[in-house]
């Protein structure tokens, strides 16, 4: 399974499934999420909130609507009450489990965001490595191309910096 960082905006990704850094009520404010509602159209939305609350950690499928992308993987990286941060273990938990059901639905690509660095609030560094590592430690039978995307050139250098030493650390 190859791992790249590419910058960007997710909601303009084209794969099989896109990740959305999503609370547990998954209803989509800002963020990764607002930019995928944006994009994907209100029935996204719609489509995720009546498929919620979940557990903080757990995941949920919608179609993908608008967007290039065969679904949408909302994860719940962050509780929705509260101060609303995300931890090591949502952002760990939230990451194994996205892979896992997009593997699930055979996919072969897959984006995924910082996810639980941005509205979330964790450190941008940590939680990129919490990310990688789960990405490098997942053994897929169908995903191919895992996609960790950021938005700006500091994020995009933060996170590349991770990937590369995660990806040394495995060598």
């Amino acid at each position: 399974m190859e791992l790249t960082v590419v910058k960007g905006d997710i909601a303009q990704q084209s794969a099989d499934a896109l990740v959305n850094a999503a609370g547990t009520s998954l209803v989509m404010g800002s963020g990764v999420a607002g930019a995928l509602r944006r994009a994907g159209g209100e029935a996204l939305n719609d489509a995720a909130v009546a498929k919620g609350s979940i557990a903080l950690g757990a995941v949920a499928v919608t179609d993908a609507y608008d967007l290039d992308a065969e679904y949408v993987v909302h994860a719940a990286v962050m509780p929705h009450y509260g101060d609303g941060q995300a931890t090591a273990s949502s952002i760990r938990d939230a990451t194994s489990n996205a892979l896992a059901r997009a593997d699930e639905l055979a996919c072969e690509s897959v984006v995924v965001p910082p996810l639980g660095c941005g509205v979330a609030g964790f450190p941008l560094e940590e939680g990129a490595r919490l990310i990688a590592e789960e990405i490098r430690a997942f053994d897929p039978d169908s995903l191919d191309d895992v996609r960790f995307i950021t938005y700006g050139d500091d994020s995009y250098e933060t996170v590349s910096d991770v990937a590369d030493a995660v990806r040394s650390d495995d060598a």
